[in-house]
């Protein structure tokens, strides 16, 4: 990502742009890429203490009439019900929050950080990294391969029996990570061990169709997801390939992975990172776009997840209360960061993104172009959402051309950290059914898009709308089954002939 600027002017509310100053063109095509799960956080967090009946940030952050919308939630699976001596939690620590969530219609997901300590070559949760122990002693014994999976259902079970149906469970946090807290070393040969011959152990009938989630390698690293992709037993066990990416930039290296995996119909998800992580000061709005840079390019890369480190922290959503951080930091308040997530997961959940591309009329290179500033844009039923992100201090004159005309429109506009410019909300200036829209992004800005397809126009080419058949299957654009089609969707007959249909 690139290096924010300081800026001395933020520039506020969108101006009227004459045709003659347009700069750049935006162009929404219709290419369906991937189809976007959600957007969540952890339920780890020191300031958190997920013990007893805290659950202030998630009652504050998931569901559709929170302001943040968020629908996933990950929690660790600690080695036992109740907990190691290498770290803070249990399960049934994270308990009324997965309840919350669940209630909320989100989605839970479990990630081990070290399998019982009896499993180990160490004989402890502890990751190996310790004076009496080299890099062999973390790791899972081969002996104990077939109690892994299994130890998974015992946890599955107990979390099903307070209530919670947990969606998916994950292989191992950090693999390639040799540390001194709670952890457990494999590389991508002992995962495919592991998998191949064992994952069937995992009950998934009894748990409601729980999905299996890859180990999570600490940089995305491509060996792990290639190792379990060119074996045809753990392509089909995994169903959700998930990465961090510290120190190691999306585009980069979500980018081949999701290439890889995306056509066999996987999720491909980055599960934790940190943006401007344990600094002394409450971020910048800067920093903020860094992290708004950073989940749009996450989705550029093919994810069709995002999950935050921690919920509660003063470099995340929810205020943690310290006084040395700033007023502005009161504990389970919303901070200015959940207001940046909420433009993706309020507006970009379950949708497809589109393939878009960007000019300039002025003659410069592509990569000049592209550094200027990020966008994305999506469709969701009725809507395309147009995302674009100006981390520069120069606004810019911009054309949109969309695929399908349309006949209205909201802004959500981000321009700094104070609450008035958190996330203002307008109704767009169309007065007729177009398929070009004339805007100007602010310095310093995020800004999304929504606009409303004019259903009646014939500019909607190769599109029907067609009301219910039983007679028929729907997809959406992604090629995943639809049970309640609306909006843009496939259409595929009895006699196996497909096409793209409008369902109002």
């Amino acid at each position: 990502m690139k290096r924010i600027l300081l800026s001395l002017v933020v520039l506020l509310g969108i101006t009227a742009v004459q045709a003659a100053t347009i700069r750049y063109i935006l162009t929404v095509k219709n290419t369906p890429k991937q189809t976007i799960t959600g957007f969540g956080a952890a339920c780890c967090d020191g300031a958190m203490k997920p013990f007893g009946e805290d659950y202030a940030p998630v009652t504050l952050l998931y569901g559709k009439r929170s302001k943040i919308g968020l629908n996933i939630m990950r929690m660790e699976i600690s080695p036992s019900f109740t907990g190691d001596n290498w770290g803070d939690y249990d399960w049934n620590g994270s308990l009324p929050s997965a309840i919350t969530v669940k209630n909320r219609g989100g989605i839970v997901f479990g990630t081990p950080w070290s399998p019982p300590g009896e499993y180990k070559t160490n004989g402890t949760a502890q990751g190996g990294n310790a004076e009496d122990q080299g890099y062999e002693k973390g790791k899972l014994r081969e002996d104990c391969y077939e109690k892994f999976f299994p130890w998974l259902n015992t946890f599955l079970d107990w979390m099903q029996s307070k209530g919670v149906n947990v969606d998916a469970v994950s292989i191992q946090n950090e693999p390639d990570w040799w540390v001194n807290y709670s952890g457990c070393l494999y590389d991508p040969a002992d995962q495919v061990k592991l998998v191949k011959n064992y994952a069937h152990l995992l009950d998934r009938e009894k748990y409601n169709g729980v999905k299996i989630i890859s180990a999570e390698p600490l940089g995305y690293a491509k060996e792990y997801f290639d190792a379990l992709l060119n074996d045809q037993t753990c392509r089909e066990q995994v169903d959700i390939f998930a990465g961090h990416i510290y120190g190691h930039m999306p585009l980069q290296y979500i980018k081949p992975v999701a290439k890889a995996a995306l056509p066999y119909g996987k999720e491909i998800w980055m599960t934790e990172h940190s943006v401007t992580d344990n600094i002394d000061h409450l971020p910048t709005w800067q920093e903020n776009l860094i992290f708004a840079e950073e989940l749009n390019e996450c989705m550029l890369a093919g994810c069709t997840g995002y999950i935050y480190w921690y919920m509660r922290a003063h470099w995340a959503f929810c205020g943690t209360g310290e006084e040395k951080y700033g007023s502005d930091n009161k504990k389970d308040v919303l901070l200015p960061r959940a207001f940046v997530m909420s433009h993706f997961s309020k507006n970009v959940t379950g949708s497809t993104r589109l393939e878009t591309s960007k000019d300039e009329t002025s003659g410069r290179t592509k990569e000049e172009i592209l550094a200027d500033f990020e966008h994305s844009a999506y469709i969701k039923g009725d809507s395309i959402i147009v995302m674009n992100i100006n981390a520069t201090e120069n606004a810019k004159a911009m054309r949109i051309k969309l695929p399908y005309n349309v006949k209205s429109g909201e802004l959500w506009l981000s321009t700094g950290n104070e609450a008035d410019k958190r996330c203002q909300k307008s109704t767009l200036d169309i007065t007729e059914s177009t398929k070009e829209f004339i805007t100007e992004l602010p310095a310093l800005s995020l800004s999304t898009y929504i606009f409303t397809i004019d259903k009646g126009s014939t500019a909607i080419e190769n599109v029907n709308q067609v009301d219910d058949d039983d007679t028929k299957t729907y997809y959406d654009l992604h090629g995943r089954r639809l049970d309640t089609p609306h909006g843009l969707c496939i259409e595929r007959s009895a006699n196996g002939e497909s096409r793209k249909v409008l369902i109002k």
